[in-house]
């Protein structure tokens, strides 16, 4: 059990595992149990090709072959149609069960064996399609560990389980180990990888006073860390809940094929008693026999059972919701797909979203020049005072300097001015000046409209007597440009765009962007309103950070949540989470959704040809028994195959 954390006997049959990874096994019958149905299944096919063969040189050899087939594929159903029947359900499974034993009874023992080898494997086939398609969930299980090391007040160190781990117990975790709950560093320094929660593969430092989420895996150093959330509410535990929430919340089709195999599988059971009966009555035909009617009945039976039709969706949703996982994109439920798929306008959030948030500085200018220095030294001056506070234009003007290989000047008398900006004194030529930075109502000057580019945001140094301008915007995203030309020109969507900003800063990024709509200086109350509008005219995606878009993303057809890992918000809030706030992501997800129909439109459609092109031939007596099966169990596996197409990335 190395590979796996520890469990206790309830928390791994509620783990999602498969029983070939459970502790209480040993490790040889852990190797047997790895696809025990499949290799049931296939044993069986051996048996019955062996049947098939002895058939025809000794009957006694062949009965006894197939007296295997029956018991291996045999008897996992029949214990299934006995469960079934007790809970008075009457599904698919009790169909074929049926079919397959009353074979017997009209010498048919090999089309028998052969319904439930090929049933067999098909449902094997099914498993692994579930299996991989709910991958994503599994490796998140495998991720979360269920003990910790605490640290006592003593500076000592025990196990715990972190289902008993409150908010407030310092936890140690060492180098290679996997974070078992969210916290804060108190002590240590080291890198962290967040690739299982964010898909970015590079590591992240870590140091005191740093947030670490759960799931994640400290590479090299030993981290303290002081716990935020509990087992509950960690990172991890939601992100395993929202993938529960996404594979339990269903499409319509699906609900609906749900509800209609029951009815059609009464049905089909129903007509096949009759046919069996009155088809000798009205055609003059034998109850016995290849061209009799009960083994025409049976032949029907199984050219209309729907399995096919029934796991049609459910394999091609999960597979899809996979694949999106896989990608850092979780959503709630292949519902979310169908929804994406038919919104024809996106919206974005502005800030936070279309751009980082962070200012950068696009340029410095001279308004006034007495000759006191050059405009490099001007920014370097900037730069020297700047540093030594924590502010977004600070930051801008800093990273402006830097990139532009400018030494900072000597400053003293520093001195900073809250809400208004940083003053100080610098010499320059054996003169010292005073030297003044902020805004416009900290210089006290005058400042002539004309220097106010659109959607630019000034602020002003002066030294001496000479007056310098530094110009800020917010910072587009990288590639963002790129990902909303693709969700306009290939996917054919029309782009809006929201934000409480003012006019001028969102016709710039609008712009920039190449975005026609937008609606700018929206209150919160607003913009609900024009999402509502918007969502009920055209249907609409809403990207916004998770936060403060909360209303909006949940009115809006879809909502997709740029909230980061660890938002509470975020998942809450909105339909589908980015994780890793990668809005390159879209357009994959867009065509996703609409591979995700097309290829449940396919499933169906092989589904439902096979039964309208077997079902009346088969009564007919055009179609034996062995093809019927054949057809039957040959579309499911290419239903299945199929679905499998959608966890391709």
């Amino acid at each position: 059990m190395s590979a796996y954390s520890p469990y206790i006997f309830d928390e791994f049959f509620t783990s999602g595992l498969e029983e070939s990874v459970s502790p209480f096994l040993t490790p040889n019958s852990r190797r047997w149990a790895k696809h025990l149905s499949l290799k049931s299944s296939l044993v069986s096919a051996l048996l019955l090709l062996c049947a098939f063969i002895a058939s025809f040189y000794h009957v006694a050899l062949s009965n006894l072959l197939l007296t295997g087939v029956f018991f291996l594929s045999g008897t996992p159903a029949l214990i299934d149609t006995i469960e079934d029947l007790r809970n008075f359900e009457v599904n698919i499974d009790i169909l074929m069960t049926l079919a397959a034993f009353l074979s017997v009874l009209i010498g048919s023992q090999l089309e028998g064996g052969l319904l439930l080898v090929l049933f067999a494997l098909s449902g094997a086939m099914e498993d692994a399609v579930s299996s991989r398609s709910k991958s994503a969930l599994q490796n998140l299980n495998r991720l979360s560990p269920t003990m910790a090391t605490v640290v006592d007040e003593a500076g000592g160190h025990f196990q715990k389980s972190v289902r008993e781990i409150e908010v407030g117990v310092h936890l140690l975790i060492k180098a290679g180990e996997i974070v078992p709950l969210d916290g804060v560093v108190t002590e240590g320094h080291s890198f962290v990888n967040l690739v299982h929660l964010t898909g970015e593969s590079v590591p992240v430092s870590k140091k005191k006073e740093d947030e670490v989420q759960a799931g994640s895996r400290n590479l090299d150093g030993s981290l303290t860390m002081r716990v935020t959330k509990t087992s509950s509410e960690s990172t991890l535990s939601r992100i395993i809940q929202l993938i529960h929430q996404a594979q339990a919340m269903k499409p319509k089709v699906e609900r609906f094929l749900e509800k209609f195999e029951k009815r059609y599988a009464m049905t089909i059971i129903g007509l096949s008693f009759l046919f069996a009966i009155f088809l000798p009555i009205f055609f003059s035909m034998a109850y016995l026999g290849v061209e009799g009617s009960i083994y025409r009945a049976l032949t029907f039976l199984i050219a209309a059972s729907p399995c096919a039709l029934i796991i049609a969706t459910p394999t091609a949703y999960l597979s899809a919701i996979s694949s999106c996982a896989k990608n850092g994109i979780l959503l709630k439920g292949g519902v979310t797909l169908d929804a994406l798929a038919r919104c024809k306008t996106i919206a974005f959030d502005k800030t936070g979203t279309l751009t980082t948030g962070k200012l950068s500085c696009t340029e410095a200018e001279v308004l006034r020049d007495d000759g006191v220095c050059s405009l490099e030294e001007a920014i370097g001056i900037a730069f020297s005072l700047e540093r030594n506070v924590k502010h977004p234009i600070a930051e801008a003007i800093c990273d402006f300097a830097s990139g532009k290989q400018l030494t900072p000047a000597k400053i003293t008398a520093f001195e900073s001015v809250a809400g208004y900006g940083v003053k100080g004194e610098t010499e320059i030529q054996g003169k010292t000046y005073s030297v003044f930075l902020g805004n416009q109502d900290f210089i006290k000057e005058e400042v002539h409209e004309d220097i106010r580019k659109e959607g630019h945001l000034l602020t002003f140094l002066i030294i001496g007597s000479s007056l310098y301008a530094f110009h800020f915007l917010d910072t587009i995203r990288p590639k963002m440009a790129e990902t909303l030309k693709t969700l306009k020109e290939k996917l054919n969507l029309k782009l809006i765009m929201l934000t409480g900003d003012h006019q001028e800063s969102a016709k710039v990024v609008a712009n920039e962007l190449g975005i026609d709509d937008f609606f700018a200086d929206l209150r919160p109350d607003h913009k609900l309103e024009t999402v509502d509008k918007l969502a009920s005219e055209c249907g609409l995606a809403m990207v916004g950070d998770g936060i403060n878009d909360a209303p909006a993303l949940a009115r809006a057809t879809v909502g997709i949540s740029m909230g980061k890992v660890g938002s509470a918000t975020a998942i809450d809030a909105s339909d589908i989470v980015l994780l890793h706030d990668e809005l390159s992501l879209l357009s994959f997800l867009i065509k996703k959704a609409h591979k995700t129909l097309r290829i449940v439109k396919e499933n169906l459609s092989l589904a439902l040809g096979v039964i309208f092109l077997a079902t009346t031939p088969a009564l007919l007596g055009f179609i034996p028994l062995w093809l019927a099966v054949v057809l039957h169990e040959g579309g499911t596996v290419l239903v299945g195959l199929n679905s499998l197409r959608l966890l391709k990335k």
